[in-house]
């Protein structure tokens, strides 16, 4: 049956399993991407969540261009998604595989931000494009108190200071259209959550997935 991530990565970690199924889990997502291409969706980036294990591999680049060229992916359709935590273990290794990555083309992003000890010099030098905002700060705004209005002033506050650093920022753990509209209000620029979708089969992707009739057939977007 469906195991939940804090469940398996924990054991697959200890059992030093991570790093192999890590490197099958990038293979397999460039292969889906290029799958679905190939039946006539548009290119859209996919972003895989990378162990701190795997990331710190010093053959995780190579990795990386070796599922992109088995798979004929283009790189700018893939985003490694790293948490903010591995900044703090080995900067100068994240760093030069940070700019492995940019180099190839592959975009960057830091996974639960606001949870850990980022400097702002960090991410003002590091080639990370999306900051995502950890669900721990957008489930409350559902609630009312001193927690949700402080959550709501580091959320304001994080949105602009990526936007000042030209990041994109997206929103975890989005459940309701008041979280939702609360959000783009801050400033987010993207969201995600169980208010769009629960976790689907690459089958159940597909109905998310455009084709370029589809944009030809949209209305014009006044200026």
């Amino acid at each position: 049956g469906n195991i939940t991530p804090a469940e398996f990565i924990p054991l697959a970690e200890e059992a030093g399993l991570i790093i192999p199924i890590g490197h099958w889990l990038i293979r397999e997502a460039c292969h889906q991407a290029v799958a679905w291409q190939r039946e006539g969706f548009m290119p859209v980036r996919l972003a895989v969540n990378v162990s701190p294990l795997q990331f710190s591999q010093p053959d995780f680049a190579v990795q990386v261009v070796r599922a992109l060229k088995d798979s004929g992916l283009d790189p700018q359709w893939l985003e490694v998604e790293i948490t903010e935590s591995l900044l703090m273990k080995d900067l100068t290794r994240v760093t030069q595989t940070l700019q492995k990555l940019q180099k190839i083309g592959v975009r960057t992003v830091l996974d639960d931000f606001g949870t850990g000890y980022s400097s702002l010099a960090y991410l003002q030098q590091l080639p990370i494009e999306t900051l995502k905002i950890d669900r721990s700060f957008v489930t409350t705004l559902s609630q009312s108190g001193p927690v949700q209005a402080s959550n709501i002033v580091i959320i304001e506050a994080i949105c602009a200071m990526a936007h000042k650093l030209r990041k994109t920022i997206v929103a975890e753990g989005v459940e309701t259209e008041a979280q939702r509209d609360f959000l783009k209000r801050l400033g987010c620029d993207y969201a995600q959550g169980y208010l769009f979708s629960r976790p689907l089969s690459a089958e159940g992707v597909r109905r998310f997935l455009p084709r370029p009739e589809d944009l030809a057939a949209a209305p014009a977007v006044p200026q």
